[in-house]
């Protein structure tokens, strides 16, 4: 077991609130607990752990399909959806909502294969079933990037044919909804097409904030799925001239979390997204050059309790940052390193577990990687599960934001003390009322970090504000 060291991580014991989040400069503990091997050049791509409960992976694992593992105990595998079950497509990504999953089929790699999407029931994991395929059988044959769900709606991230966004209401019947292609004349003048492909993805409110490769970010507005628009593109200026690839993204309130491959993480506020802002750069690896890289950043995952991300960077196997400050990014630690011979592209989180999918990559494009499969890692805090370090009681929206807070908290008709604190346990704010289920705070108070404290009794809630 390593212990590794978060630096410059501004959270703080605030004991006279009784809030023990971190203490001093908090300490990441991150243990190997399994790994699966496959066989020689098979890859793992996405990993999802099963949203319903039960101890089970499901791994996008490109032309070995869909692979279910009890992992129980020592992990099993339970079930294969083979290609053949899936008109021939590869499994390139899976996301879960409720107990069905949902595929992106189509090699998007090498030996391009047409853009699919299937759903598959996993009531019971042991006897998944495919209950519908949708496959292009026309066209580029780019592929598929990504699925994301919300509500009866599927968006699909379909490579050079853009998004595609599947009514699935009828999960017997995947139906076309609607569908855009972004422009590829930005952010080069000379665009080439083969560079341009809608490969990451986060939704909201029928908001889609997608990866478009070599297009940079793009925020297109889906909420008429006749009439789909694009309201807002982003491509760091420094980057243009260079290759790049906006790979994927996490989403945290007016903040995006983007992987730009060798030109690491990017941290954009999106308040306006007619007018996207480039927060932070995270960018260790310090080079223009796509194969010296000493890192790749691929998936990405965001934990807000922590404001950890765990980013998937190829040959460097998994990078862990601090963004509890989005303005100074903080590199906290490394698992696995360059030296290992071994590549990831997936990241997993669950609760308290990362699942990482590694690739063979043995032509060394764009870097090497002798070995494929799924490795599971436990994560702690200071030795505490990061899930348990603030309240679920205490709901707070938008955050970040400039000092207008939302949050959700019923004293039933009693008076409470409601206490914002500084990072250093100075008490900035106090305010005694009776707070019904949705309350608003306005504070004027400089950017910075913020615990705001509702006192109830004896009891105390407590959650971390970031004022921009």
């Amino acid at each position: 077991m390593k212990i590794f060291e978060m630096k410059n991580l501004s959270l703080l014991f605030l004991l006279t609130l009784g809030l023990n989040i971190f203490a001093q400069s908090p300490q990441v503990n991150l243990q190997l607990n399994w790994e699966i091997p496959f066989n020689f050049a098979y890859p793992a791509l996405t990993i999802e752990h099963d949203k319903q409960g039960q101890d089970v992976i499901y791994v996008a694992a490109k032309e070995q399909g869909l692979l279910i593992y009890d992992i129980s105990s020592t992990p099993n595998k339970i079930k294969t959806i083979t290609k053949n079950q899936l008109d021939t497509l590869d499994v390139m990504n899976v996301t879960q909502e409720g107990n069905y999953l949902y595929l992106a089929l189509g090699n998007s790699f090498t030996n391009g294969e047409y853009p699919g999407m299937a759903i598959v029931d996993v009531t019971d994991p042991t006897q998944a079933f495919v209950t519908d395929i949708w496959k292009k059988y026309s066209g580029a044959k780019s592929g598929g990037g990504i699925v994301k769900i919300e509500g009866n709606y599927a968006y699909f991230g379909g490579m050079g044919d853009g998004l595609i966004v599947f009514d699935v209401s009828n999960k017997n019947n995947i139906s076309i909804a609607g569908s855009f292609t972004p422009s590829i004349s930005f952010p080069d003048p000379n665009p080439d097409p083969a560079k341009y492909n809608a490969r990451g993805m986060a939704v909201k409110n029928d908001i889609v904030y997608l990866c478009y490769d070599a297009g940079g970010i793009r925020i297109i507005n889906t909420t008429n799925k006749q009439n789909i628009i694009e309201t807002g593109r982003y491509s760091n200026p420094a980057m243009n001239g260079k290759p790049r690839a906006y790979n994927n993204l996490a989403l945290n309130d007016t903040l995006l979390y983007v992987a730009v491959d060798y030109a690491g993480v990017e941290i954009l506020n999106i308040k306006d997204t007619s007018d996207i802002k480039l927060v932070s750069w995270w960018n260790p690896w310090g080079t223009s050059n796509w194969f010296a890289s000493r890192g790749h950043a691929n998936e990405i995952q965001f934990d807000k309790n922590s404001n950890l991300l765990f980013i998937a960077t190829g040959k460097s196997d998994m990078n862990v940052v601090s963004v509890e400050n989005p303005a100074q990014p903080d590199s906290i630690t490394v698992f696995g390193g360059i030296n290992n011979s071994q590549g990831t592209w997936g990241v997993g989180l669950y609760q308290d577990k990362i699942y990482l999918g590694y690739i063979f990559v043995p032509l060394c494009i764009p870097f090497c990687s002798n070995w494929g499969g799924v490795k599971e890692i436990s994560w702690t805090v200071n030795g505490t599960n990061i899930q348990n370090l603030e309240s679920n009681e205490l709901i707070v929206y938008p955050n970040p934001n400039e000092g207008d807070f939302n949050f959700n908290y019923n004293s039933n008709g009693k008076s409470v003390n409601i206490i914002v604190s500084d990072a250093m346990g100075k008490e900035v704010y106090r305010k005694n009322g009776v707070l019904k289920q949705q309350n608003n705070i306005q504070l004027n108070l400089n950017s910075g970090i913020y615990i705001l404290s509702i006192k109830d009794g004896d009891k105390i809630l407590n959650q971390r504000l970031l004022i921009n």
